[in-house]
């Protein structure tokens, strides 16, 4: 299937992670983990504005009372965009000083799930089996769901909200695990998709409107479609630079896959050859997708 990609958000990320859609005001919202940043880019006016962090931020999410969710460090945290003011939820991993949070993302019921991992010598070089994955409910609980993780990565619900998919992306595949949306328990944890040689890591991931896998391919420089029912790679979608980090769905009918991706560890003849890493793509690909809001 031919696709249009246009680089849309031109200034450079580190580690680009975490696009989320926000409907109401068409905006994109995303961090840049290392460079300690959150974005918001406005798709009408091309204007981007920024809150900066005192630790590495992986994930930030829209709060249905207003302001955002954030895995800063080892913290959760709420973010008042008008203030810029970051004040702390509930620090997790307190055994393990050198961990942070990474991936992250809101159930259909309102829980958010995020990752830990240990923070990395180099991209993708770090202490193994050190990060969990957790979820905080609406009362501000935190729920260990498990831990022996590298790097906690991509996650999502089916449309039926009765599995949940989750990458750690050192072991290279696409899990599965039944979920009951009324607790936000898991349970029978199994394999869908094993990447093939070249595609890459597995990194960030969204669902699409007919239940199939979106996965961008970090050092893999693509995004592939795969059908978590039968585990077959179903397109690929080739980016302009290596290091895709992760995607959503968005647009006004949710037709436009939006890639974050990243340049840290690149040196000049990298960046070079690959002037945009690190930049926001668009991929028409008419899949829409919303997110549980």
């Amino acid at each position: 299937m031919s696709v249009k990609v246009e680089c849309v958000v031109k200034e450079r990320c580190e580690i680009g992670e975490g696009p989320v859609w926000e409907e109401k005001e068409g905006t994109l919202l995303f961090v840049d983990i290392s460079g300690q940043k959150i974005h918001r880019w406005n798709s009408a006016t091309n204007q981007k504005e920024t809150v900066a962090t005192e630790k590495f931020v992986g994930c930030a999410v829209p709060r249905r009372s207003g302001g955002y969710v954030i895995g800063e460090g080892r913290s959760f945290g709420a973010l008042d965009w008008e203030s810029r003011s970051i004040s702390t939820i509930a620090v997790i991993d307190e055994d393990k000083p050198n961990n942070r949070f990474n991936d992250g993302k809101v159930d259909p019921a309102g829980r958010l799930f995020a990752g830990t991992m240990a923070m990395e010598e180099r991209p993708t070089v770090l202490e193994l089996k050190q990060g969990s994955l957790f979820s905080l409910n609406k009362d501000h609980i935190v729920v260990k769901h498990f831990n022996q993780v590298d790097i906690s990565n991509g996650l999502d619900w089916s449309l039926d909200h009765k599995t949940f998919y989750y990458i750690d992306s050192l072991t290279y595949t696409v899990e599965a695990f039944n979920y009951d949306i009324n607790t936000g328990s898991i349970s029978n944890r199994r394999m869908v998709y094993k990447m093939e040689e070249g595609e890459g890591i597995p990194d960030g991931m969204c669902i699409d409107a007919d239940g199939r896998l979106w996965v961008a391919c970090y050092n893999g420089g693509r995004v592939i479609q795969i059908d978590p029912q039968t585990g077959v790679r179903l397109q690929t979608v080739k980016l302009p630079v290596d290091k895709t980090t992760s995607c959503c769905f968005g647009g006004r009918d949710y037709s436009d896959l939006y890639v974050t991706s990243a340049c840290k560890g690149m040196d000049e003849a990298d960046m070079a050859k690959q002037p945009q890493a690190g930049c926001v793509f668009r991929v028409r690909v008419g899949y829409g997708m919303k997110v549980w809001l």
